[in-house]
């Protein structure tokens, strides 16, 4: 049987919600200061940005997120959830010269510890050594995606959300460091190409930290009249506070404990990821795809996810369809330690070892999704979003999806409603 949203969990929906309005509205005074011309901030410009959604799960015993640095989501937690794609941004540039300038953008969603507290997204000083050449150094955005720019701002995306099978692959999207970007003008052609180094260090809701180290990232964006292509790759050292601490258990079993540990501990093991995604938009319609396979080189494995995605314009309504896929390429079960050759009472420590490894490694997330939704664009800055989506969990597995219950059946379908009302300013 499942399980229905109680009058608690409603009304603690109710209130985060309330919360996001109160941001956003907290957010006005400032708009319109800067956009009357303030003559004391002549040097700054202001711009922000925001979603109201829910969401709605037809799996009652699991939850639907946008990423896996959300706590809950739709499904289990609440029937409706605000927390899927609900945010309010703001971003500030200041114009110091006309070579060098600062960025800062903060955000209010959903944190690993289910408050909203608002972070720091970006925040860099940028210089600019030629219009088309510059430097940034600071918090910057990880050019890992297609719409890695846009991702938090749906206004500008047609779906209520980027596919979740491929933009599941890299949910770091910001890096502490240095970037640099130089841009080649060729005829028609105009090619971007952008590096990166740094840092990042995010906070899991299951505790700890996911930290990834020296951290890099290329990218190469080439645009055509109304053609896209770019192609990226990024590594970094990637270590999980909550994984590490498991598998140095298995240290304790001589040669073949130790063999496992290397294998699969995720302390500093390279993550290596490379994407590819291509555009076409024209005024009335538009087709866009990505690609993208990632390693791990640990218990987390390797996968590949792809999607195909487009739609038609008709005056203020766009509706648009999308498929996607998310496969694992690495081995879903282990032996692990040999527990017959143990003594008993270490033999009972080992089987517990090996079930706590088969189950990180089934958990691998394959899925496939088919979407529909529209987009009404009805007043100016701001748009509706309606999306249906029919995801198919591979055998198994039970995808992307997060906080399994005990009733929990992997290798389901689960239906998903998503209603959204982006907007900028």
């Amino acid at each position: 049987m499942q399980s229905q949203s109680t009058p608690s969990k409603r009304w603690r929906t109710r209130r985060e919600l309330n919360a996001i309005i109160l941001v956003a509205l907290s957010w006005y005074p400032v708009a319109v200061s800067a956009a009357a011309g303030d003559p004391s901030a002549s040097m700054f410009s202001f711009s922000g940005f925001g979603t109201l959604g829910v969401v709605h799960s037809s799996d009652h015993d699991a939850d639907f997120t946008s990423t896996i640095f959300k706590p809950s989501g739709a499904g289990y937690s609440h029937d409706w959830s605000p927390d899927v794609d609900s945010l309010i941004g703001a971003q500030v540039i200041a114009n110091f010269t006309p070579r060098l300038s600062a960025m800062l953008q903060v955000i209010s969603q959903q944190n690993y510890d289910n408050s909203y507290t608002p972070h720091v997204e970006w925040a860099n000083l940028k210089y600019e050594f030629t219009p088309d050449a510059s430097i940034r150094v600071g918090r910057t955005v990880l050019a890992s995606f297609l719409y890695s720019d846009t991702r938090d701002l749906g206004y500008a995306n047609p779906w209520v959300r980027p596919p979740v099978e491929v933009y599941s692959l890299v949910p770091i999207d910001s890096s502490d460091g240095i970037d640099a970007s130089y841009r080649w003008h060729l005829g028609d052609f105009v090619q971007t190409f952008v590096g990166t180094y740094g840092a990042t260090t995010s906070k899991q809701p299951t505790g700890g930290n996911a930290d990834a180290r020296r951290q890099w990232n290329i990218s190469d964006t080439l645009e055509y009249g109304a053609a896209t292509l770019r192609i990226a790759y990024q590594r970094a050292n990637l270590t999980l506070d909550g994984l590490d601490t498991f598998f140095s258990a298995f240290g304790h079993f001589g040669a073949q404990g130790m063999a496992l540990e290397a294998k699969y501990d995720p302390y500093r093991k390279p993550l290596e990821f490379l994407g590819i995604g291509a555009l076409y938009n024209q005024p009335n319609w538009f087709a866009t795809g990505e690609w993208g396979t990632q390693q791990l080189h640990s218990v987390l494995g390797e996968s590949t996810a792809w999607y195909v995605s487009g739609g038609y314009r008709l005056a203020k309504f766009t509706p648009y369809v999308t498929y996607g896929a998310l496969k694992a390429n690495s081995n879903t079960y282990d032996p692990g330690l040999t527990a017959s050759a143990l003594p008993p009472y270490l033999a009972g420590a080992a089987m517990g070892l090996n079930a706590g490894l088969n189950a990180i490694l089934g958990s691998i997330p394959v899925q496939r999704t088919t979407s529909a939704g529209v987009r009404w664009d009805f007043i100016k800055n701001v748009d509706l979003k309606l999306q249906y989506d029919r995801t198919r969990l591979g055998e198994g597995s039970p995808g992307l999806l997060t906080n399994l219950q005990p009733g929990f059946q992997p290798g389901g379908t689960v239906n998903l409603i998503s209603v959204a009302i982006d907007f900028v300013w």
